[in-house]
């Protein structure tokens, strides 16, 4: 009887080994990290700080690969179908939510096919207009659109994003008329601001705060609750005039669904690490945000309060679908 229960014990635990044995072993190869907005934006300058580090704390090359494209449902696709193992992670922003509710077909399941594994900042976008728009404050910037109807253009990081949907949300509550210019990231959408081809955007303060010291792009205000200690003259959209439109974001790491648990959490413990260095935690306020580090559940729950968030949004402001 003895000899058949330790049989059995051993074959149980047996069982679970492999995946144990994954997660304690984790990282023993390089690991991917896809990022699926154009090089050189807000969410790229995230992602490659925090791979340096991540390199360093696994001991291992961690290797970041911009996807973009389609609000960044391109980059996403290729983390829901890759291994369960975690050696292909995400670096997305909010617009990984939006995404979800914006498309009315995707190659994934939005929730079902990643695992949330933390939220790295929260953040805020900055409304930025080109130096020749002759406005200095939100209310002048809509007056200006009110007595031009469809003459001003508005460009955003790409349709369904949340730069885009805040803009909606924006001439929602504005009441105005004007023209959307989807971008494939904030990289090419900031020089489209400074040559004049769109007249204001909503941007990273990553991406935009350069061009304001440089002279060419003005800040009008933040979508915060509160004004940001790198531009503390900016006010906020509510000081602005319309409280409506206040809207917080996120930068986080997906893995894919499946991926072990252990994992998951070594991620994000290692991640929590990493924002705690003083050379980190220095560079937090001028990536847009403050720093979180949270638990693969805690980014979970805010992942999917987010997509019930961008829902009713898209409901709200009549956005149609996109293919």
């Amino acid at each position: 009887m003895f000899r058949y229960s330790a049989r059995v014990t051993f074959f149980v635990l047996a069982a679970g080994l492999p995946q144990f044995v994954l997660a304690q072993a984790w990282p023993v190869k390089p690991v991917r990290v896809i990022v699926p907005v154009s090089a050189g934006g807000g969410i790229d300058t995230v992602a490659r700080a925090m791979s340096q580090k991540f390199s360093e704390a696994w001991k291992q090359p961690v290797v970041v690969e911009n996807r973009a494209g389609a609000g960044g449902t391109i980059g996403a696709d290729v983390v829901a179908k890759a291994p369960k193992d975690g050696y292909t992670l995400l670096i997305n922003s909010t617009s990984q939510a939006s995404s979800a509710v914006q498309y009315a077909k995707l190659p994934y399941d939005a929730i079902r096919d990643f695992a949330p594994v933390t939220q790295i900042i929260t953040t805020y976008l900055m409304l930025g207009t080109n130096i020749k728009v002759p406005v200095t404050t939100v209310r002048e910037l809509v007056a200006l659109a009110k007595a031009q109807p469809g003459k001003l253009n508005f460009g955003s990081t790409g349709s369904g994003g949340s730069p885009h949907l805040v803009s909606e949300l924006f001439r929602l509550e504005a009441g105005i008329n004007v023209v959307h210019v989807p971008y494939k990231g904030d990289a090419p959408l900031q020089p489209a601001l400074i040559s004049d081809e769109v007249q204001y955007a909503f941007l990273t303060p990553i991406a935009l705060l350069q061009h304001v010291k440089s002279g060419r792009v003005r800040a009008l205000a933040v979508t915060g609750n509160q004004r940001a200690a790198i531009a503390p003259d900016v006010p906020t959209i509510a000081e602005a005039g319309y409280p409506g439109v206040e809207l917080l974001g996120w930068i986080g790491v997906f893995a894919t669904a499946g991926t072990p648990r252990e994992v998951l959490l070594r991620i994000a413990d290692d991640t929590r690490s990493i924002l705690k260095m003083p050379e980190v935690a220095a560079r937090v306020p001028g990536w847009g945000g403050d720093a979180s580090g949270s638990t693969p559940d805690e980014f979970s729950a805010r992942y999917r309060a987010d997509i019930a968030k961008y829902a009713r949004i898209v409901r709200e402001a009549k956005i149609p679908m996109l293919d």
